[in-house]
Parts: structure tokens; sequence; C-alpha cells
């Protein structure tokens, strides 16, 4: 009874199994995929012209620390904190007393020096004319000779130590170098001072001044240019100062540094501007605008449209049938919120702007708005309110 009691239920089951396997032998394909709801935006052209910022650093054109070459003590100081002073103008005076009695010992010794001179000059020209009588011995003029030599040197000596003491109390009055704006002074009435290690105060021009930016050695042809052009002083080169201000005067490339940086890649530009107001100061920070314009239009697409893949740019290019194709772009500078491209689209060609994470090489795309799109799974986005 158990055998003939199984047999039956195997045999239900098989059946079973071959009726379902009859109903489902159609084996349909799924239906493909909706096409992507994305942004498009037709290519054109645009006015490219744009300021390019660099941060930068207001410094002088010619600055100097003031030291003393002789020592002694401050015994006057000739101008106010912060002045504007004139090339040659008394600053500081050190105690002179010391070097003005070295001139006048100097002085007196180079006397006695030339009064020797004479003397010795005197007995040799009288020798000279005795040995040509034969009156005296040979080696009596030779002595003469020799002492006039000696006090010709002597008279070289004290003409040098003169020069020098002089120096010395020349050095003993500090004057400007050149004409700028003087600093705080360093030192008061009475201090001491010693040569090259004592800092007195420092000097730097003021008008012009300069401002200096590091460039991208990438860029440094086209500004070589600029330093050649004929309008290098018009209004290519601003200043934004640091309260956001625009500067009232525009500057022009005073030098380019003669060297990269091998570590950075960049390389120092100076920039000069009129500061009659004494509105730049030095070490200030300040924003460099270079303003460019490429002298036409030029392609300017959304910078959202832009894929980077190992360095290199793409867009997904859309075809007449409705699909993208990922294509390789070369682009330029930046304008707010659009590239330039250089290479790689033409004006009236469609691009993806939006939604550029639906798409591949190939998908089926339709325009619209991705943000009323359906999301993943075929379900409308939630509606707000």
């Amino acid at each position: 009874m158990k055998r003939s009691a199984y047999i039956p239920l195997l045999y239900l089951s098989a059946g079973s199994a071959l009726a379902l396997s009859s109903c489902g032998g159609k084996n349909d394909a799924p239906p493909p995929p909706p096409p992507a709801v994305v942004a498009v935006e037709t290519v054109s052209e645009a006015q490219a012209a744009y300021h390019e910022a660099y941060p930068a650093t207001i410094t002088a054109l010619n600055e100097t620390e003031l030291r003393p070459q002789v020592s002694g003590y401050i015994t006057g100081i000739h101008f106010r904190d912060g002045q504007h002073v004139q090339q040659g103008q008394l600053l500081y005076t050190i105690d002179q007393q010391a070097y003005q009695a070295g001139v006048s010992e100097a002085q007196a010794n180079l006397a006695v020096a030339r009064a020797n001179l004479n003397k010795a000059q005197k007995d040799a020209d009288r020798y000279i004319a005795l040995d040509k009588k034969e009156a005296i011995a040979k080696q009596v003029l030779d002595h003469a000779l020799a002492d006039l030599e000696s006090a010709r040197m002597q008279v070289r000596a004290a003409e040098a130590g003169v020069k020098s003491v002089q120096t010395s109390l020349r050095y003993s009055k500090i004057v400007a170098p050149f004409s700028g704006t003087i600093g705080i002074s360093m030192v008061k009435l009475g201090a001491s001072v010693s040569p090259g290690s004592t800092l007195l105060n420092t000097i730097s021009t003021d008008d012009p001044i300069a401002a200096d930016f590091f460039l991208d050695q990438k860029d440094l042809p086209r500004f070589t240019a600029l330093q050649t052009a004929a309008g290098n002083n018009d209004s290519t080169f601003t200043i934004l100062l640091p309260d956001g201000n625009l500067y009232a005067h525009s500057g022009k490339i005073a030098s380019i540094d003669r060297a990269v940086d091998a570590q950075t890649g960049t390389i120092r530009v100076r920039l000069a501007f009129p500061n009659k107001e004494k509105t730049l100061r030095p070490g200030m920070s300040a924003t460099v605008r270079v303003y460019h314009n490429k002298g036409g239009n030029a392609v300017l697409i959304p910078a959202k449209a832009i894929t980077e893949q190992m360095g290199e740019y793409f867009v997904y290019l859309v075809t007449d049938s409705s699909t993208v194709t990922q294509t390789k772009v070369k682009t330029g500078a930046t304008i707010r919120d659009r590239i330039i491209i250089e290479e790689g689209l033409q004006p009236g060609q469609k691009i993806v702007t939006d939604g550029l994470q639906r798409v591949k090489e190939g998908a089926r795309i339709q325009a619209g708005d991705p943000k009323a799109a359906p999301a993943a799974g075929g379900k409308p986005a939630p509606s707000k309110g």
C-alpha cells in the first residue's frame, strides 16, 4: 500500500512541472529602458573678455636698510618718522669729535711728511750737483736719493691717512641714498651704534610702487608679449585693494624674473603702479587683475557640462538619433560659471548640461528638466507641497 500511494504522487509532480514548462516557453526579452531625461543646450559663441585674478604683495621698487659704517653715539636725528625724504638729505649724525680730531692729526702728519720730502729733495739736488763735479763719494749720493724716495712714500702714506679719517668723518653723517619714504627710527638720540650690526632705519621708494605675483610657467609667453606690447600702460593691469575697492590707477609690467622656480613651476612678475597718494604701502596684500580679451567671440559652455577623466576633459554630445557620445574637448579660461572651449566643439552642436549621471556612451536621451524627471526605479520624483 505504501508503494502504490507513493508512485502517483511522484507522477503528479512531474506532470505539474511539464505543465509549467509549457506555459513559459515563449522567453520574451525585457522592454528597453526609457530615454534619460537631461538638460540640453545648443553650443554658441559669445564675447570672451574676462579678468584673471592673482594674489599679490605690494613691494617697493627700491628699498634699503640704513646701517652705520662707523661706531659712536647718535647725536642727531634729522627727520620725522614716516617722512618723505630727498636723495642726499641728512638723516642721522654720529658723534664727530673723535673723527674730526683724527682728521686734524692726519693733516698735521701730512704736513710733516711734505716738509721732510722738501728737505730730502733739496739734499738730493745738492748731492747730484756735487756728484757731477766728482766732489763727493758715490755712496753719499745713493743715500740721499734713498732718503728722497722714502720721503715721497711717507707723503703718500700720510695722504692716504687723511683720506681714511676724512671718509670716517663723512660716514658719521648718514644721508638718504635716494628719494623715498623713511620708516620709524630703530635708534634714539644717544644710542651707541656699531658698523654693520646696528639697523638704524629702512627707506623705500613709494612712487611708483610695485605689485609682485607668481605666474604659472605655461602663461609666460603671453605675459612676455604683454611686456613688450605698446599698450603695456593701459588698463590691462589693475589692483583690487584689501577692502575690495578697485585701485584708481592701472599699471604695467616692470620686470619678469630671470628663472622659473623648479619646485612650483611659477615665475615672479612685477608690476609698477603710480602711487602719488601713497595709497599702496609695501607689505600690503592685494589682488592683481589682468584683463584678457581673445579679440572676438569664443565657444562658451556651462562649466557643469564638463567631466574630467585622468586629466582630460569631456562633454556628452547629442547626436541626430537622440543619443549621446562622449567627446574630448580642450578647455580655456573660466568666465564666471562658463568655460571657454578652444577645441572639440562647434557652434550649433548640442550638449548635455545637466543630468550627466543619468547617461553613458550611446545612451538614448530626452531633453527636459532632470529634476522633474522620474527618479531611478521608474517612480516620479516626489512633488513639493
